[in-house]
């Protein structure tokens, strides 16, 4: 069955990211609340079990089992739905999932895998954290059931977060076996004697998982190991653990007690609380005896399969009678085992009371002088094992480990060379997850200045190199969001810079550079453009087409237009005049802008000016917004004959008005009376004078 996995859950409200885990049950993705505006964990169920009710019911246990609690080592968990999603035959089906804290670290079992073993001082606060969760969950009647490396989160602030109630189960839940979907639930290396056995599970199973996980912290690897799930399990129920301190030189004795106690075949020998644990760890740290100092791991494994043959057996309670004695034969208590006895060759019937009494003190005798030798000879082992602990430690030479770490420019033959002169052997290892250069010492195990036995091993990781990889699209985007995504593809932040842009939210990624889906090395600075939320009116919008302009707004975010209109007598008819706010200007996405669109020139009725003196005509023309050229004579007594254009005729404002003019007539005054004028020598030179109108 394969379901198209969906992009978004609740409606749009989680937007799914990238796959940051996959588990056996679900896989993880970082996701964006919507509605709270945070970065969450969503786990979703794989596609395969979204049909088997038995996991399906398991999960929504986590749900539910997980929501009542609210501790600072425990993610919590916000939300939790089934999404309706459809498969490629077109049928529809429920895919359940969980909305939870999103963690920003490393899981543990990541961190052992690149740097091996912890400190005594990070293993007891890692384990502490683990505790107080386990703690808190036990008194809320909640078992885990799969405490391991891979279970426990370390933050990038140090806090210890345990996760992945998947398969927790109340305490007071009448079916707590283990066998109920037809095998073990938890994991082989990290698993009680119990659940492998498919018995009846309590807190004390996580305790026996969580000194598993504090076992592979000091030592770096896990306490039993095998070929097979079966194997490993059967080990846990059947064999006891190498000591830590045999695996770690210099590691004190104290932890092999406190590992052993926690890891108990019985679990009646183990630590019953959570509480109990923490307090034995404290104790220990600050130089006080804890409670596993009196612990045997031998002794515990051989009370354990003592018991369970006499289970098989059928157990001490009950004893056949033979139908052809009279009577029982006599029996008595045996302290050593605990259990009643048959002495041989007696009856009630052949020995009196005294004489029952004085076989059976005889018998008693007889044990405690044969426990006193077996004390005895056991005691004098121990010893002697201790003399030669002694002698063997003396005998072994201690030698500091260089520091290779911060050392630049050294090659892995020169690194072995160093520990071959202090007795010590070199484990070469690649780092391909470093950004350093090719070479490059990145980490080393033990760590350098630590004194170890002449003759150990030092792992020493080299650098492969800077890795290319393709840069995470993560426009639109929160900033927050992208420095989140493209620094766990392993790039750096550098600059964030501001610019407008009308399509992208405010405070949200426009782009990066480099540019997303460019390959690039891990380690590269990724500089972040984050939107204003501000938008420029475009340039050069005046001349253009209405239309134009307006397509030309909207695509820059610019989408609430006004048109108004007016008369132009620069712009043509149709073409934009002018803009408010004007061109250039940078404005809020989605402000409301006014443009004004040219009507052309304004027309004007052409004046009557025919019969008029040119000045006249000029002086009314002019004032109706007219040019006027001149045909003819152009002095100002001039008369107007005709005009282009016509009188009365439309014509744009500012036009040209043709004039065609004439001379103005001429007046001579000679008088009608010759006596009168004639005879005056005195006014003959003004007879002929013409005056021009």
């Amino acid at each position: 069955m394969n379901i198209n996995m969906p992009t978004s859950l609740a409606g749009g409200r989680y937007q799914l990211g990238q796959l940051i885990g996959r588990g056996g049950m679900a896989e993880v993705h970082v996701a964006t609340d919507t509605r709270l505006g945070r970065t969450v964990a969503v786990k979703i169920m794989r596609a395969d079990f979204a049909n088997d009710h038995i996991f399906l019911e398991r999960f929504r246990r986590e749900a539910h089992s997980v929501a009542q609690m609210n501790n600072p080592n425990i993610v919590n968990i916000y939300d939790s739905g089934e999404e309706v999603v459809t498969t490629e035959t077109g049928q529809s089906e429920h895919l359940p999932y969980l909305v939870m804290e999103y963690v920003k670290g490393q899981t543990l079992r990541d961190i052992l895998k690149a740097n091996g073993a912890l400190s005594q001082s990070d293993a007891e606060q890692v384990m502490m954290g683990v505790l107080n969760a386990l703690e808190y969950s036990h008194r809320m009647g909640v078992i885990h059931r799969d405490i391991k490396p891979g279970n426990i989160m370390i933050s990038e602030q140090g806090v210890v977060k345990v996760m992945d109630f998947g398969i927790a189960r109340a305490i007071d839940d009448s079916a707590t076996t283990m066998t109920q979907s037809q095998g073990v639930v938890g994991t082989a290396q990290y698993l009680s004697p119990e659940q492998a056995r498919g018995e009846t599970v309590d807190m004390r199973s996580d305790l026996y998982s969580a000194g598993c996980v504090l076992y592979e912290m000091l030592t770096g690897r896990p306490p039993f190991t095998g070929d097979s799930a079966v194997a490993i399990a059967y080990q846990h129920v059947s064999e006891v653990a190498t000591p830590p301190s045999a695996i770690v030189p210099g590691l004190p004795a104290m932890w092999d007690s406190i590992c052993a106690k926690a890891m108990a075949k019985d679990r009646q020998n183990r630590y019953a609380t959570a509480s109990e644990f923490k307090n034995d760890l404290l104790t220990f740290m600050n130089g006080g005896q804890p409670l596993a100092a009196s612990f045997n791991p031998l002794t515990d494994l051989k009370n354990m399969k003592a018991r369970k043959q006499a289970e098989m057996d059928g157990g001490p309670a009950t004893v056949a009678m033979n139908p052809n004695e009279g009577t029982a034969a006599t029996q008595t208590f045996n302290p050593v085992t605990g259990q009643f006895e048959t002495v041989p060759g007696t009856s009630t019937a052949a020995k009196t009371r005294a004489m029952q009494r004085e076989a059976a003190a005889k018998a008693r005798k007889k044990k405690i002088i044969i426990g006193s030798v077996i004390g005895g000879i056991a005691a004098l082992l121990i010893i002697l094992g201790i003399v030669f602990m002694l002698n063997k430690s003396k005998s072994t030479e201690m030698v500091e480990v260089p520091d290779f770490t911060s050392t630049s420019n050294i090659s892995q033959a020169r690194v072995a060379e160093q520990l071959k002169a202090k007795g010590l052997k070199l484990d070469a290892r690649q780092d391909s997850t470093s950004s350093e250069p090719k070479g490059t010492i990145t980490k080393q195990n033990p760590k350098g200045g630590r004194k170890v036995a002449k003759g150990s091993t030092v792992s020493v990781w080299f650098s492969t190199g800077p890795q290319s990889v393709s840069v995470p699209d993560v426009s639109g985007k929160s900033q927050e969001e992208a420095k989140s995504i493209l620094e766990a593809a392993g790039f750096k932040i550098g600059n964030v810079r501001t610019v407008d842009n009308a399509s992208v939210q405010k405070d949200h990624v426009v782009s990066t550079d480099p540019e997303a889906k460019t390959q690039q090395t891990k380690g590269t600075i990724i500089n972040l453009l984050i939107s204003s939320g501000m938008t420029q009116v475009p340039n050069n919008l005046v001349g253009q087409s209405k239309d134009s302009a307006i397509a030309q707004l909207q695509q820059a975010g610019l989408s609430q237009i006004t048109v108004e209109s007016e008369y132009s007598d620069s712009v043509g008819a149709g073409a934009v005049t002018r803009v408010e706010p004007g061109s250039g200007s940078t404005v809020e996405a989605g402000s409301a802008i006014t443009i004004w669109v040219s009507l052309g020139k304004q027309q004007v009725s052409v004046p009557y000016v025919t019969g008029l003196t040119l000045s006249q005509a000029k002086s009314q023309l002019e004032s109706a917004g007219f040019q006027v050229t001149v045909s003819g004579p152009s002095d100002d007594t001039a008369i107007v004959e005709s005009m282009s254009p016509n009188a009365g005729s439309q014509a744009d404002s500012g036009a040209t008005i043709t004039l065609t003019t004439k001379a103005a007539s001429t007046n001579t005054n000679n008088g009608s009376s010759s006596g009168s004028n004639g005879g005056s020598s005195g006014n003959g030179s003004d007879s002929n004078k013409t005056t021009s109108h």
